[in-house]
């Protein structure tokens, strides 16, 4: 199996493990947040999806494996539908038929990927000052906003720092298979646990009184468009048949969205609907 399937294999293992662990979450926060058994199962599950994020980045495009990162929400059908004893409608059915048929048009047009060399230090200071006036900025207009624009405001910071948390995770990879702990920077690996830890802290932000539907596919949708973006710039990641391939890719990542953020609002939905039953439920970025 070559890099780009490794690569897939781990990317849907960390997106089951990241769906494994909202099904945690919610039990946790159903007991009061109580229970250090359901406390370990949580972080355990998260971990594993962390981990596994990771090494997909080992293998493949930071495009391709931030695009397979929403199948957590594809996931969450099956999961909602034995957790709630509910049936998947068709316009769950058409999300998932799109999002999977734009994650198929990417993977189709991917280039394996080499091992990429390692930031130099100008870049990687040039890329995580400019991440982080986005934030700033995007942070800072959110505060004088309304509930829902505050939500989304909030959603694309957090989009934004997880993107490039991805980004700057690959670049420690590379540095590390390349020349040992020696060989990593101490400002990215910094930088990505910044990153990493205030995308978590901006996503629960940004799950306001504006209900958690905008929020979710904002994070869904900003998460792999920011690192994809940043991964063509930085490693010169590519797709196949040049100028023709990234119209197709173009096309892809809309139809993707689109299924994204309809599976998005139905997870909202079905979490609101429990919360209305009476459950205490905490939203998953």
């Amino acid at each position: 199996m070559g890099s780009l399937g490794w690569a897939v294999a781990f990317s849907v293992l960390s997106a089951a493990s990241y769906a494994a662990a909202a099904v945690a979450q919610e039990r946790l926060a159903e007991n009061g947040q109580r229970g250090l058994a359901r406390w370990a199962v949580a972080l355990l599950l998260t971990g594993g999806g962390v981990a596994l994020h990771v090494v997909a980045l080992n293998f493949g495009t930071v495009a391709v494996v931030q695009a397979l990162g929403t199948l957590t929400l594809l996931f969450a059908l099956p999961i909602a539908a034995v957790r709630y004893r509910s049936r998947i409608g068709r316009a769950s059915w058409i999300d998932a038929i799109l999002t999977v048929v734009g994650l198929a048009l990417i993977l189709s047009l991917s280039v394996e990927s080499s091992t990429p060399a390692a930031l130099a230090g100008p870049a990687e200071r040039h890329l995580t000052v400019v991440t982080l006036a986005v934030v700033a900025v995007l942070t800072a207009a959110a505060r004088p906003a309304g509930p829902r624009l505050r939500s989304v405001l909030l959603a694309a910071a957090a989009g934004t720092a997880f993107g490039i948390s991805s980004v700057l995770s690959k670049a420690v990879l590379a540095a590390f298979t390349g020349g040992g702990v020696e060989a990593v920077s101490p400002f990215t690996a910094v930088a990505v646990l910044v990153f990493a830890t205030g995308g978590y802290l901006l996503g629960q932000l940004s799950y306001g009184r504006a209900g958690m539907a905008a929020p979710l596919a904002t994070v869904s949708v900003a998460n792999p468009i920011v690192a994809a973006t940043a991964g063509v710039v930085v490693f010169d990641e590519g797709f196949r048949f040049g100028v023709p391939g990234l119209f197709v890719v173009a096309f892809a990542a809309v139809v993707m969205t689109v299924g994204v953020i309809g599976l998005a609002r139905r997870a909202a939905a079905t979490s609101l609907a429990d919360s209305r039953d009476g459950r205490n439920t905490a939203p998953v970025s």
